[in-house]
């Protein structure tokens, strides 16, 4: 199972990692750290250092109840740490996470690899347009509403089957238009309680049935720390143990904020399977 990044072929029969660069002041873990360029190339050199594969960058945070932020703000936020990034890591294969079409297409413009889109096209119709005439690897992510409304958008009539049925038609329409290099992320904490993320991650086995790659986004979630009543701060610990069971489920990508961690637990995950 590959993706080409970049005209590079990237294996992701052995897990990946991606490092999360977030480029705002709001969002739930690491608001307002990076969202400096030299913060963030700081950051991204320690990630790629502890072995990232790929960074995400994001200008506009998809936090639950998190405010709209312009389009010209999106850009402003992401354009130039994409520039910044790719000068000072010519080889980085750097993801863009918008579901903005026009962020998406000038980040891809100034050297980004990927879309991560936590719509799957579904907030702006000219993205899969977009993704088809560049034919980059493109996320998609299952999510209802919006991150000011999803917590009230948490009724399935069977999770697990809606959120395949929900992917079934969203990879229709990429393929329609010719796009081949889908990634799933069945969106952890996007309208799902914290009950129904614990379902998700007990049934991951089953988008296999997809005949994509997994990408997940469990990294310092509540379902961790309101499980554990403590701070996301404090809840290392607990994304390194998802972690393992994400990967038991098929995952293929990691997206997380501390990458040495989530390299090891690829690491012993491997290492394990041999025995298998």
């Amino acid at each position: 199972m590959t993706i080409c990044c970049k005209g590079v072929l990237v294996d992701l029969s052995h897990p990946r990692v991606m490092g999360v660069l977030n480029s705002t002041p709001d969002s739930f873990f690491d608001g307002g750290k990076y969202w400096d360029p030299y913060l963030g190339l700081k950051q991204v050199e320690v990630m790629l250092r502890e072995g990232a594969d790929f960074i995400d960058i994001g200008g506009h945070s998809s936090r639950p109840g998190a405010p709209e932020v312009p389009e010209t703000e999106e850009l402003k936020r992401v354009i130039p740490m994409v520039e910044g990034l790719l000068e000072e890591f010519p080889e980085v294969l750097i993801s863009v996470d918008t579901f903005r079409a026009e962020v998406a297409r000038q980040a891809l413009d100034a050297g980004a690899a990927m879309v991560n889109d936590i719509s799957a096209g579904l907030r702006d119709t000219d993205m899969l347009p977009l993704i088809a005439e560049r034919q980059v690897p493109y996320v998609m992510m299952h999510m209802r509403g919006t991150p000011q409304t999803m917590g009230s958008q948490t009724e399935y009539e069977n999770l697990i089957t809606d959120i395949l049925y929900y992917f079934s038609e969203r990879l229709s329409e990429a393929r329609k238009l010719g796009i081949t290099d889908c990634i799933a992320d069945p969106g952890f904490g996007f309208a799902k309680t914290r009950e129904q993320n614990f379902e998700l991650l007990a049934a991951l086995s089953a988008f296999k049935t997809l005949n994509t790659p997994l990408l997940i986004g469990l990294s310092r979630k509540s379902m961790i720390h309101k499980t554990l009543r403590i701070s996301p701060d404090q809840a290392l610990n607990g994304t390194t143990a998802l972690h393992m069971m994400a990967l038991k489920g098929g995952a293929n990508i990691l997206r997380v904020h501390d990458v040495r961690e989530a390299r090891e637990c690829i690491q012993l995950w491997e290492a394990l399977a041999e025995y298998s």
